[in-house]
C-alpha cells in the first residue's frame, strides 16, 4: 500500500524540501511512496530524485490569490482523483491508501478525493499557518486543518497553537536534514561566487539570507540591522539573499523594503544582493561561501535553512521564536536576538562578524546538534503514524 505525499508546488521552499527528504528516506528503506506536485511536467522537481513522482500541470498564475488557490485545489483534486481511480502512478500499478498533504491546497484536494468515496485516509502536515486576510481564504485554511484524518506538526510550538486555535490534537514529527544533499565546493569556487557579487576584499563579511524578501522572514529588520552595521564597522559587510518564489504575492512588501535601502545607507547590488532561486549546487556554494546565516524570521514552522546551514559549517543567527528555542540555545549553537527587533539583530550580527572564536564555537555546536535530526528518525515516526491510521481503518 503506497503513501502519496502531495504538495502544491515544485519550488524549493521548506515544505517541498521536507517532502522530498521524507519521500527519499521512505523510498530508500523500501517503503512504497509516491510524490505528487503541481508544476511544469516538462521541468519536473527542483532537483533529481529516485522517488517515483508525478508533476501535474499547475494552473496559470493569473487572477487574485483566492482565484489561484481554488484553481490549484481544483486541478490537484482532478489529478489525484484520476491517479486514485486508475491506480496508476508513473507507469506502475499501485494503490495509494494514504494521501499525505504538505500544505493547505494539497489538504483540501486530498479531503475532496476522500469525501468522494475513494478508499484513502488523509494526513496533513501543518508547517505553519499563513496570515490570510480574506474570510474565504481564512475559512479555506481552517478547513485544511480540520478536515484531515490526522494532523502532524514539526514542533511543540505548533502543536500548542493548533490545539488552542483549532481544537485539534496534532502529532509532533520533527524535521530532518540530509547531510549528503549539498556537494562540497573547492576554495576557488568560493572565491568566484563572492567575486560574482563584487566581493574582492577578503575582510568582507558575507551574511546569507534564505527565503527571499517577505514579511515572515523579517526582511525589513534585517535591512535596518545591516544599515547599522555598515555605519558602525570598519570592515565591509554584505547581505546576499537566496530565494524569493512564493505562492503569495509579496511584491508590495518587497518593493517597500528595497525602497528603504537608500535611507539606511545601503545600495541594492552593493550591500544587498538578490540572488533569486538557485539550484542545489549553487545553493551549496552560497552556504559554503558565506560567513554566517542571517535568518531573523518573525514566524516559522521550524526553519529548515538553519539545519542546512549548520550542515555546511555555517554559524547561524535566528531569533528567539519559541520554535527556534525548542532546538537552539542562544550563544551555544546559534545567536537568538529578539524577534522583530533591528537593534537586537544588529547586535548579534556585529558580535558574530567581529568574534572568530564565537563563530568557531557555533560551528562546532551546530555539527553536534545535527545527529538529533535525521530523515531516518523522521521517516520511522511517520511510519508509526501511518500504521495507526491503517489499523484504525481496518
Amino acid at each position: 500500500m503506497t503513501v502519496a505525499l502531495v504538495t502544491h508546488s515544485t519550488k524549493p521552499r521548506g515544505g517541498l524540501v521536507h517532502t522530498m527528504g521524507l519521500a527519499e528516506e521512505l523510498h530508500r528503506e523500501g517503503h512504497p511512496v509516491h510524490l505528487i506536485a503541481l508544476g511544469d511536467p516538462a521541468v519536473g522537481l527542483f532537483r533529481p530524485t529516485a522517488v517515483p513522482h508525478t508533476v501535474l500541470p499547475a494552473p496559470a498564475k493569473t487572477g487574485s490569490l483566492e482565484e489561484r488557490v481554488f484553481a490549484s485545489i481544483d486541478v490537484l483534486t482532478d489529478g489525484l482523483t484520476r491517479l486514485v481511480d486508475e491506480r496508476r502512478m508513473d507507469g506502475s500499478t499501485v494503490r495509494a491508501d494514504i494521501l499525505h498533504a504538505q500544505d493547505c491546497i494539497a489538504a483540501r484536494a486530498a479531503a475532496r478525493v476522500r469525501d468522494s468515496g475513494a478508499p484513502v485516509s488523509v494526513v496533513r502536515t501543518v508547517h505553519h499557518v499563513d496570515d490570510f486576510t480574506t474570510p474565504v481564504l481564512v475559512t479555506c485554511q481552517r478547513k485544511a486543518i480540520l478536515e484531515p484524518d490526522q494532523v502532524l506538526v514539526v514542533s511543540e510550538q505548533w502543536r500548542r497553537i493548533l490545539r488552542v486555535d483549532y481544537g485539534v490534537e496534532p502529532v509532533v514529527v520533527p524535521n530532518g536534514v540530509d547531510l549528503e544533499r549539498f556537494p562540497r565546493i573547492p576554495p576557488a569556487s568560493r572565491a568566484e561566487l563572492r567575486a560574482r557579487i563584487g566581493i574582492t576584499d577578503e575582510r568582507t563579511f558575507l551574511f546569507l539570507a534564505v527565503g527571499g524578501v517577505e514579511p515572515r522572514k523579517g526582511s525589513v529588520y534585517l535591512f535596518e540591522a545591516l544599515g547599522r552595521l555598515r555605519r558602525e564597522l570598519a570592515t565591509p559587510v554584505v547581505l546576499a539573499i537566496v530565494g524569493g518564489h512564493s505562492f503569495q504575492d509579496y511584491a508590495a512588501y518587497r518593493d517597500a523594503a528595497l525602497d528603504s535601502l537608500p535611507g539606511l545607507g545601503l545600495a541594492l547590488g552593493r550591500d544587498v544582493v538578490l540572488l533569486g532561486t538557485v539550484d542545489d549546487a549553487e545553493l551549496a556554494g552560497w552556504y559554503q561561501g558565506a560567513d554566517a546565516l542571517a535568518f531573523p524570521s518573525v514566524k516559522e514552522g521550524w526553519g529548515l535553512a538553519v539545519l542546512e546551514a549548520m550542515s555546511q559549517d555555517l554559524p547561524v543567527i535566528a531569533t528567539d521564536l519559541p520554535v527556534f528555542r525548542e532546538y537552539l540555545t542562544d550563544h551555544v549553537d546559534a545567536l537568538l536576538p529578539r524577534v522583530a527587533d533591528a537593534a537586537s539583530l544588529a547586535g548579534a550580527m556585529r558580535e558574530l562578524a567581529t568574534d572568530p572564536g564565537l563563530r568557531e564555537r557555533l560551528r562546532a555546536a551546530g555539527r553536534a546538534l545535527l545527529p538529533r535530526f535525521t530523515w531516518e528518525a523522521s521517516a520511522r515516526r511517520h511510519l508509526e503514524v501511518y500504521a495507526k491510521i491503517r489499523a484504525a481503518r481496518a
